[in-house]
């Protein structure tokens, strides 16, 4: 009988044979930098409430700030979502709906806020585009023009992560979480207020409000009272791989945005968790 010899082939690898779930193990493996797939782009997330809702007297003064940078900055542009969105977590909340189905529908107005601004810069060739396009096209999309329209909310649609009834994970969070896994050279998050603050500007406590012109994401996890985005956005800034910090700016104040991508100090600066390797 002819001598069998196995030639099955074995790709050499230390995660082989073993759960991805040691430590020890991975941290060779994963505990280096990943490669900046975009280094040279700078998100910017529009507040759905902050800017959005307040109609053509905020949209269309940030439309024309945008339209003189492009010549300077490749812009990944996010949208977040607004007051309906709230309308429909009541609607959804009603209705007995879990977290991970209300996120979603948060998530239509914050693609309705995005085609809106796609529309206004369309004349730039600036277009709106889906997630699956941002994650798998967006370098031709930027090759093909200097801006390119998103939703911030993450799609994480009905797997959302339980703890609450609303949507932890919000437009803050997904546009940190876009911008870090694409190595971009900053983020800026345009919102109605100077930046963040020790007690709510617009609150009871206004007069003791106090801005923070620089903080740490360690710090605001562990500040109470209303911050101006997400609050599991300093949680998820803990874990940064790529940004080193990210900036809070006034957007009904001219220019502010502007300045902020051309890295002047202008907000607050909140830095994450990025440690050296």
């Amino acid at each position: 009988m002819a001598e069998t010899t196995n030639t099955i082939k074995h790709v050499a690898s230390p995660l082989a044979r073993q759960t991805l779930l040691d430590g020890d193990l991975v941290r060779p493996v994963a505990g280096v930098r990943p490669i900046r797939l975009l280094p040279w782009l700078q998100v910017v997330k529009i507040g759905g409430r902050a800017i959005m809702d307040r109609g053509a007297e905020a949209i269309l003064p940030i439309v024309e700030e945008l339209r003189k940078v492009l010549p300077e900055h490749r812009l990944l542009i996010l949208t977040g979502a607004g007051i309906r969105a709230r309308h429909l977590y009541g609607v959804g909340l009603d209705l007995g709906l879990p977290v991970g189905s209300l996120a979603p529908l948060a998530a239509s107005e914050a693609g309705q806020n995005g085609h809106i601004l796609a529309s206004l810069l369309a004349p730039e060739g600036v277009s709106y585009v889906e997630h699956p396009t941002i994650a798998g096209q967006l370098a031709i999309h930027l090759a093909a023009a200097r801006a390119v329209v998103g939703s911030a909310f993450p799609p994480y649609h009905h797997h959302e992560f339980p703890g609450s009834r609303i949507p932890q994970h919000r437009a803050d969070t997904g546009a940190f979480l876009l911008a870090d896994a694409l190595g971009a050279a900053g983020l800026t998050i345009v919102e109605d207020v100077d930046g963040v603050y020790t007690a709510d500007p617009n609150g009871p406590d206004a007069a003791k409000a106090q801005l923070l012109r620089e903080t740490s994401a360690a710090e605001l996890a562990s500040q109470e009272g209303t911050l101006p985005f997400d609050r599991a956005l300093p949680d998820v800034m803990a874990n940064a791989r790529h940004l080193e910090r990210v900036q809070i700016v006034n957007g009904l104040v001219p220019g502010r945005l502007t300045a902020a991508l051309r890295g002047e100090h202008v907000g607050t600066i909140v830095h994450t968790g990025l440690r050296p390797l």
